[in-house]
């Protein structure tokens, strides 16, 4: 990734650095930890999220560096000689485990695990949670859209109303949730994306006359013309010009490909856009819609039989409208060789210790049924308990497990090739093929079973004990 070269270390936040600067300071450097990522709850009201950022994660990590400039910026905030002098030679020497980019993931179970010293494992927590969090919901939201589109291509509209340079990591966790293609440029030419655009009303408002704008286009873009035809009127002007440009393509050997339209009555419009190109014997050419659409405005527009060839989507994919954060969070799980956990009077917010694995759990039809947290030394569980309430139980007999935590990242350096983002959506499309309807519908969906292990949660039970006497 070559977005974002310089000052990577600093993409952080300060009391990051002040912790590993009071490690440091009390000889604590060596001290090995582990930190889980999770998350509690899912966004837009459903029932799944599909996981992204690892590949911009890993990369990042690998060539984290304090340069000189850093470190006299860092003087500048007070800190010590002695630990900018550590700071110098500083990489990233941790381990990774995580589940593979594109998986559907469910809250509360770890799906990354990092491993290594407490000062190395608490400078990366902040560019972390900031990639896994922003491109796992911009990558759910891009699939809650795909699902609703089915096989009608969808392309990513939405730079210019993106949260600045997060349209560049937007655009790439869109396609892994299932966009065919994105405007970006720039996120095309660094993720290798399929990019796709039409044309702005200016160009027809640049001319004196639509059919005018119309034509010079085609004459520039004659193989793949698209003409944008609400600038003034849809159906009275915008379409009866696009059918006389492509007309005038057939005689060229050429095609018009695609009518866009941008505003109205979308279902109406394309119904009646559709009828007069037919009639004009154009039933090749495509119909594009955009404007403010999401995955309920488009399930409404095929509900109501709109024959709409193509979605381009903007605002509400690339600012994961409905939920403006995924919630994940960062948490302490190991220190000093000892289980560590979060202690909250609120039990939903106690974390789960130790070193853990995460099972998979398919029912005899291959369908997802359960996934499983269980410490790390546990070979196979048979029941799973509700992480939060321990008199729920489920039996996992009768099911095939598969573990979803793989090593991504070893002594600081990748392992293997990273996805790319096209693998990587190719691999949500298959794991989502094997979640229950139940769980992927838009209202109320059914809550995907993730259960604790009896001995991970009489782990969890007896630290709690020991810290509500320590409290006591």
């Amino acid at each position: 990734m070559t977005f974002m070269q310089k000052h990577i270390a600093l993409y952080t936040d300060l009391y990051q650095l002040t912790m590993a600067q009071g490690y440091f300071l009390a000889g604590r450097r060596d001290t090995p930890a582990s930190f889980d990522y999770f998350y509690r709850e899912n966004p837009f009201q459903g029932g799944y999220v599909i996981f992204a950022g690892l590949s911009d994660l890993l990369d990042i990590l690998e060539k984290m560096k304090f340069e000189s400039e850093d470190i006299e910026y860092l003087a500048s905030l007070g800190f010590r000689k002695e630990f900018l002098d550590f700071l110098r030679s500083f990489r990233f020497r941790g381990t990774i485990f995580s589940v593979q980019e594109g998986e559907v993931i469910f809250p509360l179970e770890p799906v990354v695990r990092v491993d290594g010293n407490i000062i190395e494992t608490q400078i990366i927590e902040t560019v972390l949670l900031n990639l896994l969090n922003f491109e796992s919901l911009i990558a759910t939201k891009a699939s809650r859209i795909r699902s609703v589109a089915g096989n009608r291509r969808v392309v990513d509209f939405g730079l210019r109303r993106a949260q600045g340079f997060g349209g560049i990591h937007a655009s790439k966790a869109a396609i892994i949730g299932g966009v065919d293609a994105t405007s970006n440029v720039y996120a095309s030419l660094e993720f290798g994306l399929e990019t796709s655009g039409t044309q702005a009303h200016s160009w027809i408002q640049s001319y004196d006359d639509e059919l005018t704008s119309f034509r010079k286009f085609a004459e520039y873009y004659p193989d793949r013309c698209i003409l944008l035809v609400d600038t003034y009127n849809t159906l009275r002007s915008g379409i009866p010009n696009a059918i006389t440009v492509g007309k005038e393509l057939e005689t060229k050997g050429f095609r018009l490909v695609a009518v866009r339209l941008d505003s109205g009555d979308l279902a109406y419009l394309s119904k009646r856009a559709r009828q007069m190109l037919d009639d004009a014997g154009l039933q090749y050419v495509k119909i594009v819609v955009s404007n403010q659409l999401d995955e309920y405005l488009i399930r409404s527009l095929l509900q109501q039989g709109a024959p709409i060839d193509s979605f381009g989507v903007g605002t509400r994919l690339i600012t994961g409208n409905g939920s403006p954060a995924l919630e994940g969070v960062y948490k302490l799980s190991m220190c000093g060789e000892k289980p560590r956990l979060k202690f909250s009077e609120n039990y939903s917010k106690v974390t789960l210790p130790g070193l853990k694995k995460v099972f998979r759990y398919k029912n005899g039809e291959g369908m997802f049924y359960a996934d499983a947290v269980s410490l790390e030394t546990e070979s196979s569980v048979d029941q799973i308990v509700h992480p939060l309430f321990p008199d729920q139980h489920s039996s996992l007999k009768n099911c095939t497990a598969e573990p979803l935590l793989k090593k991504a990242m070893e002594n600081g350096n990748i392992i293997g090739r990273s996805s790319l983002p096209q693998e990587s959506s190719a691999y949500a499309r298959e794991r989502l093929a094997s979640l229950s309807a139940e769980h992927k519908r838009f209202e109320f969906p059914h809550t995907y079973k993730v259960g604790i292990s009896q001995k991970l949660m009489e782990l969890r039970s007896k630290i709690v004990d020991e810290i509500q006497h320590t409290i006591s």
